[in-house]
């Protein structure tokens, strides 16, 4: 597994600004975290999605390649991290 996190910049209230993301040996995500502005959280994986947190249709492209986009900022994060997001962001629901 590998877990990355990116970071949108953006005017949108209602888009996420931060993504969290478990990707499996394939590319694809098998589990998702992303916050909004004000502190809401949603999470998806397969069994779960809302209408607007769901997994990518398509495998994670390469961190640079998301990061050459002025508005967003990609790096790798532990497992811990992510953990703590999907813990307290299922807990939230």
């Amino acid at each position: 597994m590998k877990y990355v996190k990116v970071t949108w910049t953006h005017d949108f209230t209602d888009e996420p600004v931060l993504y969290l993301s478990e990707l499996g040996a394939d590319g694809y995500e098998t589990r998702k975290v992303q916050y909004y502005r004000n502190g809401r959280s949603e999470w998806a994986d397969q069994s779960h999605e809302t209408d607007t947190a769901g997994l990518a249709e398509v495998a994670f492209p390469p961190l640079n390649e998301i990061s050459d986009q002025p508005e967003f900022n990609a790096v790798v994060i532990t497992p811990d991290e992510f953990e703590r997001a999907w813990n307290e962001a299922r807990s939230d629901r």
